[in-house]
């Protein structure tokens, strides 16, 4: 089945040619790596003609993760020959999930009760973006304050999970980008974590999105499986991680629940209000007081999706998504910007519900599964459908 995993890698790099950045990662024979720009309706045969030989694969794990991942595919041949396709459809095509919109009444009720968890006086926003500043972490220590709790994470993740030989990733501070965090993956078990300094690094969720990228997160997921399917099965389809397939449901449901997959709330909260405080020369009142608010923040997880839909679904004006996004967000213009752009990059517009509906999976999954539900869904291949399956 060589033949198999050499025409999605060849696919998918000829999708790329027309949609940059819908391969995120590739570490396979370079031979493959040809990106010429095919007809668009070339490739919607090409992806039909591989979702049908697919089917012939013998391995059910490996047959059920291709089927799912080769249907993305040929959706994105779709979208790159111009059929118009609603933006729901385009949803559930790319990723095998279902997008989701927000309850304004449930909105609302998170906002009274942000109101009463918010410490200080004048507007939500203007209490929040007060409290943000309270416990952010200068640009110059980021990395300093970063390197005990990357430690105590591989630390952990090490004896709980194991590691491959040899994995690794370096982290490097940029700007200008529509994202807050980012892992790409390198090829030879090594990442790159890049952390955006736009808008300010906070303590209180550092822990999480160095979990979230690295430790037990994306870069362990990767590592991991470019061990164990790559070089243990030869599944080389898994040495390609593409942007806009269901995959990314899986990684990223991995990847919210990663630190509570190694760490209790309790030992982050004192952690952070401890050692981490005292290292960041921060107060541990103000980190306690941010967690509480962050607790109460977790019913306006849908504000983003919603915006999308909104935006993307309803063509609602730009400035209008703006609004809702300042309102039940609570964000800052310059943060609100900032997730409107990640919803309008062409790359990601679907992708927001990876988030929220892959980490949902994945936390029914670990709840009532076996212990070494995590480590399974860190090793093998797992489809959105199988993943929901597991939380049932």
């Amino acid at each position: 089945m060589t033949d198999i995993a050499e025409r999605y890698i060849r696919l998918a790099h000829a999708i790329d040619a027309h949609s940059e950045g819908f391969i995120d990662g590739y570490g396979g024979p370079p031979e493959w790596a040809v990106r010429e720009a095919r007809e668009p309706q070339a490739l919607m045969a090409e992806a039909s003609a591989l979702l049908a030989d697919v089917a012939g694969v013998p391995e059910d794990a490996r047959r059920e993760w291709l089927t799912v991942q080769v249907r993305a595919m040929h959706t994105m041949t779709r979208l790159l020959s111009g059929e118009a396709i609603a933006y729901a459809d385009e949803v559930r095509g790319l990723y095998d999930i279902e997008p989701r919109r927000a309850d304004l009444n449930e909105l609302d009720g998170a906002l009274r009760a942000l109101d009463a968890a918010l410490p200080g006086s004048g507007s939500l926003i203007e209490r929040e973006e007060a409290l943000r500043s309270r416990v952010a972490v200068p640009r110059g220590d980021i990395l300093r304050v970063a390197a005990p709790i990357l430690a105590e994470l591989r630390s952990r993740v090490s004896e709980r999970f194991g590691l491959p030989d040899g994995e690794d990733f370096s982290i490097e501070l940029v700007n200008d980008r529509p994202w807050s965090g980012y892992n790409w993956p390198l090829g030879n078990l090594k990442s790159r974590i890049d952390i955006n300094t736009d808008l300010p690094v906070l303590l209180p969720a550092l822990p999480d999105l160095l979990a979230h990228e690295g430790y037990p997160g994306h870069h362990t997921e990767h590592a991991t499986k470019e061990a164990g399917l790559v070089r243990g099965r030869g599944w080389l389809e898994h040495s390609i991680q593409l942007i806009n397939a269901p995959e990314c449901v899986v990684s990223e449901g991995i990847a919210v629940n990663a630190l509570r997959a190694v760490m209790t709330p309790d030992e982050t909260e004192a952690w952070l209000t401890g050692d981490l405080a005292a290292l960041a020369g921060l107060d541990a009142d103000d980190i306690r007081a941010f967690l509480a608010v962050t607790q109460v923040r977790r019913a306006l997880g849908g504000v983003s999706g919603e915006a999308a839909m909104r935006l993307h679904a309803d063509r609602a004006p730009e400035g209008e998504v703006l609004d809702f996004l300042q309102t039940y967000a609570l964000a800052s213009e310059a943060r609100a910007r900032q997730s409107l752009r990640f919803v309008q990059n062409p790359n990601f517009r679907a992708y927001i519900f990876t988030y929220s509906v892959g980490g949902d999976l994945v936390r029914r999954a670990v709840e009532r599964g076996e212990s070494d539900t995590f480590a399974h869904l860190l090793r093998e291949p797992i489809t959105p459908g199988q993943l929901a399956g597991m939380g049932q």
